[in-house]
């Protein structure tokens, strides 16, 4: 089968669709789910992905509303918003009933690999990539432990959700994502300067991450079991993390009606991208549909910048295309790569380093031992797992960084405080 050639995503020469003529009926917003035995698992992250996009334009148009005065803008941000609502539930439901929630789980770090990976391997600026690969390798071991968890509840093969495209293996152990707040600061930035592509990445990473972030925090409580209520609130907890260091990564300089335009921009975007690549053609022509709707919001928002800031769009987008296109596509050579090279890699307030040149006095020590003082659900889920699954977790390079944080850890505690840590 020869190499897919897809189109180039040039915006300003996009069909579009009139916003008016965007609003649908109930049987046009909710249709068919797909069939989780036969889906491709790339038509699920996709539409993982784009539910977190939409969520991500909502709430952050929700956001701009309380503090916008202009009643023009509050009423351009509305319909498109109110559009975005529908698309979002569209997507949202084309997720099967059947499809229980550690199965969307596996799914949703299924995206976070991928796309995190497909992000890095193409982003221009060399910080925002060095944070793309950091949290690469904690999303990385998520889809592993909650692997585990789905042995254990289900009796599951997570290779019937990632279907060999993603390997389910440990990566950072979740055990040491644990950081005090000021280590998950991040440089942004320069809004001038900065490439489209960057910019796109950083919405894109934000919006994915912060939809993993409350898909957790709603459903983790679904569980009767207090190993899996205990897991999806650490892995909850990391989430929150991430989507704190990536959304520090945008330029606060940009004005609300900026943000609002790369955010609308960002969905034409990304939907494009997925029609490019998607096997169900029924799904493919909703991307595409959105695509043409968004780029109608995206000209919206054009205008609002015209007119009230004086300002070109392109002088904001500077580039006639943005390329590449987002892909979801295995990317096994290039995770084990970050794994080997990176995988002690920590972060120190804004900069990152190996653990081993850690200061006793970095805040994440204090902050690890007391929140697992008690016992950490990611590695207590591992005994739960077959032995096959286990046993992935006694790699040499994985043991090694999880007895060199509990060493650090214990004998810098142990020194202000004159008591052992327990052992991880």
């Amino acid at each position: 089968m020869g190499e897919i050639v897809m189109a180039q995503f040039r915006p300003f020469e996009m069909d579009s669709i009139p916003i008016e003529e965007q609003f649908m009926n109930w049987k046009e917003i909710v249709q068919p789910s797909y069939d989780k035995k036969s889906v491709d698992a790339y038509t699920r992250t996709r539409v993982i992905l784009m539910n977190g996009i939409e969520s991500a334009s909502i709430l952050m148009s929700h956001a701009m509303e309380r503090m916008i005065e202009e009643p023009e803008i509050k009423r351009k941000m509305a319909a498109i918003r109110r559009v975005d609502s529908m698309q979002q539930q569209t997507v949202d439901w084309l997720n099967p009933a059947n499809q229980s929630v550690i199965e969307t789980t596996l799914g949703y770090e299924q995206v976070a690999v991928d796309l995190t990976a497909n992000l890095a391997k193409n982003e221009p600026d060399p910080y925002v990539k060095q944070t793309l690969d950091f949290a690469l390798l904690e999303d990385f071991d998520h889809l592993y432990r909650y692997s585990c968890l789905y042995d254990y509840l289900e009796g599951g093969d997570p290779e019937f959700i990632v279907q060999g495209k993603t390997e389910v293996k440990p990566g950072r152990p979740t055990v040491g994502h644990h950081r005090h707040p000021d280590d998950n600061m991040r440089k942004h930035y320069d809004k001038d300067t900065a490439d489209i592509k960057t910019k796109m990445n950083y919405l894109t990473i934000v919006a994915g991450e912060q939809q993993t972030e409350l898909f957790y925090k709603t459903h983790g409580n679904m569980y009767s079991d207090e190993l899996a209520r205990q897991l999806y609130s650490e892995i909850a907890d990391v989430e929150e993390e991430h989507v704190t260091q990536y959304g520090l990564l945008g330029d606060p300089r940009e004005t609300m009606l900026e943000k609002a335009a790369l955010m609308q921009l960002c969905e034409a975007y990304i939907y494009f991208s997925c029609a490019q690549t998607e096997t169900d053609p029924r799904i493919k022509a909703i991307w595409e549909n959105f695509a043409k709707m968004e780029i109608a919001h995206f000209e919206g928002c054009a205008h609002l910048i015209e007119k009230y800031e004086g300002r070109d769009i392109r002088d904001v987008v500077k580039a006639d295309v943005i390329e590449p296109l987002v892909v979801f596509e295995p990317n096994k050579e290039y995770v084990n790569k970050v794994i080997d090279e990176q995988l002690d890699i920590m972060p120190d307030g804004m900069e990152y380093k190996r653990l081993s040149e850690m200061a006793d006095t970095w805040s994440s020590f204090k902050f690890q031992w007391k929140v697992n003082s008690a016992g950490v659900p990611s590695e207590e889920v591992v005994g739960k797992a077959s032995s096959e699954l286990a046993q992935r977790d006694q790699a040499k390079n994985i043991q090694q960084f999880k007895n060199q944080l509990s060493e650090r850890t214990e004998s810098i505690m142990s020194s202000q405080r004159g008591r052992a840590m327990p052992p991880l």
